[in-house]
């Protein structure tokens, strides 16, 4: 898929990553955000419309498909977009230097995960990571290790933004309070931010169960939360 602002290029053999491009008129080539979907398979559509309103504020956004159903649990191909990611950018006049690393639900332990664990190569850690509604006291299928169980052992190497919303009824928002709390106490750069919204609202979707999937929201409290989101993720990124 192409058009002005958005074009769809391969990351990896038959994978996809959609590139959100920002505005025009920009100074210099945008910081990059690397936003993960959820457990759902190949479901870099759900996060087009926070992608959308990110790209807006002057984030070049990098969305690709991944699959948790795969047998490694979708390690290698979510590792394979982060290896791909600041090439993709660097074609796409964005900063590789300001790479931050973002996810939803799943993806949002796993992109926590990755940036924060200590076996992460140098070349592939971002400059900061973002965490969506997320679960961090279960195994990442990325590292092996929960995020809360690693970051117990010392300090984030980058600094975090969590966000969550209160009336989560998939991941109770306690499982971000839980790292943010862990975190404090290490001394770590960390914000979160709750927002008065669902699983779905958090990343501007609204759970259809007739499409058994999310879909762009329309009501103004959601795509107002959903904007909340998008700041966090230029915030991370160094443009507020």
């Amino acid at each position: 898929m192409t058009s002005a602002r958005l074009q769809t290029v391969p990351y990896a053999a038959g994978r996809l990553t959609d590139v959100h491009l920002p505005a025009p008129g920009g100074a210099g080539p945008a910081p990059v955000v690397l936003l993960w979907h959820g457990r759902g398979p190949n479901e870099r559509d759900v996060l087009r419309p926070l992608a959308r309103e990110a790209a807006g504020l002057g984030l070049l956004v990098l969305v690709p498909d991944w699959n948790a159903e795969q047998p490694d649990g979708g390690s290698a191909e979510l590792l394979a977009s982060l290896a791909q990611a600041r090439r993709i950018a660097t074609e796409h006049d964005g900063d590789p230097t300001r790479l931050v690393l973002a996810g939803w639900s799943m993806g949002g332990r796993e992109a926590i995960a990755v940036a924060t664990h200590p076996g992460t190569p140098a070349e592939l850690r971002p400059v900061a990571a973002v965490g969506i509604a997320s679960r961090y006291s279960t195994e990442a299928v990325t590292t092996g290790e929960a995020p809360l169980d690693h970051l117990a052992a010392g300090p984030s190497p980058v600094p975090l933004r969590l966000v969550h919303g209160t009336a989560d009824e998939i991941v109770d928002v306690e499982h971000t309070r839980q790292l943010s709390a862990a975190l404090a106490k290490q001394m770590s750069t960390v914000r979160t931010l709750e927002l008065p919204t669902d699983h779905a609202g958090v990343v501007m979707t609204t759970y259809r169960p007739e499409a058994r999937r999310c879909l762009p929201a329309t009501d103004a409290g959601t795509l107002a939360a959903g904007r909340r989101t998008a700041a966090v993720l230029a915030e991370a990124a160094g443009l507020s």
